[in-house]
């Protein structure tokens, strides 16, 4: 007998995506609607490869619903999967644990979902599978959930469904730890894991143990393919898994080596080499791009000078390659400069004097506290979206003076280097 299901996990239907509105030019609304469409394809392949059965490994939802229609949304494509007799199973993670959720309705028939309380079986006879999985009560259970699972059931293909951080992953919180000896040991045949939103085979066979990832990338950390995998069993064992994509919106970082350019206008033109790769690989999806600057090139200081300029060049130069389908969520300039400064300093000159006098300001504590008391009432003026972020402006934090004290070092060096006729290129 041979047959598929699909693993999927971390959907986070109608997931707010907060702070959007700050972005200039941002496509909200795509973007917003992106996890319902990559919802509407999962649910379409499992239909065009009338697949067994569909598990979905918790966070199905991404807090409590802002109204019914999320839940209407879910039903209604759980209501196409019921016409063809595919059954659904889930669990419920930290992101829509049982004590998150205020609003509930009537789940379809197919829909099986595992109790938060204690782990539990369910078993298909017609396919000779058994699913073991238990949910979350409540958004942190920081328990080794895992070890109360049963063992495995003889003569049956053996899934376990389990929302955990596993032995733990960077950015994401430590939720049912466990380590892949308390799976294995279990004798499962494949584990279908969620929580954590990269793809990751943690063990190739006997048992499979995967994270699929999440269906559909939300932010810029969220960069690649996204979607589930699609598992065949043959003859009582698990003979293939692949991965498929679902994404209809992709993040991505567009790295742009600026080592070997001499002007802006080379970057410019090395950027776009990159974005129509990052294009064609896309397969027509809509693309958000954060382009990251980097090396070291003589263009360094013309690119901080012109910053604004370059920024927005770049953003028309996406919408040439990408034909409106590519939105640069933001420009990294993270160059160096090629002038070798110490050299600078070493000579008899008026630069020499102005690159001392900044060292010695980068220096002096005392100055920077009376800059940061000076500030103080600005850090309160400022709008929320210029006090939160990488970039945000913190004044109670000195790092940021010595910051923008570099790049004030950057500005003078390429005036007066370029009136001068020092090092220009």
């Amino acid at each position: 007998m041979e047959f598929t299901f699909i693993h999927a996990a971390d959907i986070h239907l109608d997931s707010p995506l907060r702070g959007l509105e700050k972005y200039e030019g941002a496509p909200v609304e795509k973007i917003r609607n992106a996890t319902r469409e990559a919802f509407q394809h999962l649910v379409d392949v499992a239909i065009e490869r009338n697949v067994a059965f569909l598990v979905i490994a918790g966070d199905l939802y991404d807090g409590d619903w802002k109204d019914y229609n999320t839940g209407l949304f879910f039903i209604s494509q759980m209501s196409r999967l019921q016409k063809e007799n595919i059954k659904v199973f889930l669990i419920r993670g930290n992101h829509d644990a049982a004590n998150l959720i205020t609003k509930e309705l009537k789940l379809p028939e197919n829909v099986i979902e595992f109790s938060v309380d204690k782990p539990e079986t369910f078993i298909m006879e017609e396919l000779q599978v058994a699913l073991h999985g238990q949910g979350f009560a409540s958004r942190a259970v920081t328990e080794n959930i895992a070890k109360a699972y049963p063992s495995k059931m003889e003569g049956y293909v053996n899934i376990g469904l389990l929302h955990t951080s596993a032995t733990g992953r960077e950015g994401h919180e430590s939720y049912a730890p466990c380590s892949l000896d308390d799976l294995k040991e279990k004798g499962y045949d494949y584990w279908a894991l969620g929580h954590i939103h990269l793809r990751e085979v943690l063990h190739e066979k006997n048992p499979v143990i995967i994270f699929p990832g999440n269906i559909q990338g939300r932010h810029i950390k969220e960069t690649g393919q996204k979607g589930c995998t699609i598992v065949t069993v043959k003859d009582g064992q698990i003979h293939h898994y692949e991965h498929q994509d679902l994404d209809v919106l992709r993040w991505e970082v567009c790295s742009v080596d600026a080592s070997s350019c001499e002007t802006v206008q080379d970057i410019v033109i090395t950027a776009r080499e990159k974005l129509e790769e990052l294009y064609q690989d896309s397969e027509g999806r809509f693309l958000a791009i954060r382009i990251r600057i980097t090396g070291s090139t003589d263009a360094h200081q013309a690119l901080l000078v012109d910053r604004e300029h370059v920024i927005n060049n770049l953003r028309s130069l996406a919408l040439e390659v990408g034909y409106g389908d590519i939105w640069i969520e933001k420009v990294k300039i993270e160059t160096t400069r090629k002038m070798d400064i110490e050299e600078l300093r070493e000579k008899s000159s008026p630069i020499a004097s102005i690159l001392d006098y900044i060292e010695g300001l980068s220096q002096n504590e005392e100055i920077f506290e009376l800059l940061l008391q000076e500030f103080k009432d600005l850090q309160s003026a400022l709008p929320n979206e210029l006090k939160s972020g990488e970039d945000a402006f913190d004044f109670s934090n000195p790092t940021i003076l010595t910051n923008r004290l570099k790049e004030v070092e950057e500005l003078i060096l390429h005036y007066l280097t370029t009136k001068s006729g020092v090092e220009t290129a």
